[in-house]
């Protein structure tokens, strides 16, 4: 019985909005997660996961792992069986709790892209071998919000705070390190991969490789009105930073064409770990 609520095995292929009514405690966590105020996070003790990224950790007495990750939809199919693998090798779930998981975003838009990584990713995790609990699902239509005949996400960003269990709304001014050179790994169809090693307490960046960004001059030719309706989903919906964060984006991929060599010396990862003040710092490999 994979993925279940209360116990009871979900049945798929439904709506998210129906499953949630099938289920009134999911209907009211979605609730109370939407009507909570928005809480700027870090940069102390923060990590940022990127769009195609994971990592798992855990408090240091070592239960209770977390996995925050970004699905795009690019490769659902091979991204939760990743995600599922992670968290398992990272503690032994079957004595020490069950696998919870916590589907948050999409919105109503018009292509019903959210609806297709919805009913993806609950499929995907319905197919595992292990019981999965369904614990908060706020998605697509649960995670809407109507202005002038326009669709709108109520939550952009998600915190989990790693001992308490606690998710919340979330919104983040530092996404870094290295933020351009990640974003460009994902821009450029990178898959989702992990970021961070828990027993050395480190990011690991990289190396990465791409070929050069099809037509970058023609892109950063453009204005911001043709970025936005031609390199995003959801034109509309994007939050205030994204036409600068996707021209910052190409302009790097412009400078590294190909970042093998000249962003990763001897084909080696950028290690970052946390300092006494809880803020990432570059470490040289060994240290």
């Amino acid at each position: 019985m994979p993925l279940l609520v209360e116990g009871r095995r979900v049945r798929l292929p439904q709506s998210a909005g129906d499953l949630v009514r099938a289920h009134p405690p999911l209907e009211e966590r979605a609730r109370l997660l939407r009507g909570q105020s928005v809480q700027q996070v870090g940069p102390q003790g923060l990590l940022y996961v990127q769009q195609r990224e994971l990592a798992v950790t855990s408090p240091e007495d070592g239960n209770g792992a977390t996995c925050l990750t970004h699905c795009d939809g690019t490769d659902t199919k091979a991204e939760v069986p990743l995600i599922m693998n992670s968290i398992k090798s990272f503690s032994d779930h079957a004595q020490c709790g069950r696998l919870e998981v916590h589907l948050v975003g999409g919105f109503s838009d018009d292509r019903q892209l959210s609806q297709k990584l919805t009913h993806q990713l609950l499929s995907e995790f319905d197919r595992q071998e292990d019981d999965i609990h369904l614990v908060t699902l706020c998605v697509t239509e649960l995670n809407d919000r109507e202005e002038n005949e326009n669709h709108f996400p109520i939550i952009y960003g998600i915190a989990v705070n790693i001992k308490t269990a606690e998710i919340y709304r979330a919104s983040f001014q530092d996404r870094g390190p290295e933020q351009e050179l990640r974003a460009a790994r994902a821009l450029t169809g990178g898959p989702m991969i992990s970021i961070y090693d828990a027993k050395t307490e480190q990011l690991r960046i990289g190396p990465y490789s791409w070929m050069p960004f099809p037509h970058v001059d023609f892109w950063l030719q453009q204005d911001d009105k043709q970025i936005l309706e031609n390199l995003s989903t959801s034109p509309l919906a994007e939050p205030p930073h994204f036409v600068e964060h996707i021209r910052s984006t190409l302009m790097f991929l412009k400078k590294y064409p190909s970042p093998t060599n000249t962003l990763f010396p001897g084909n080696k990862a950028l290690l970052y770990k946390k300092n006494e003040d809880g803020l990432w710092e570059k470490i040289s490999p060994g240290s």
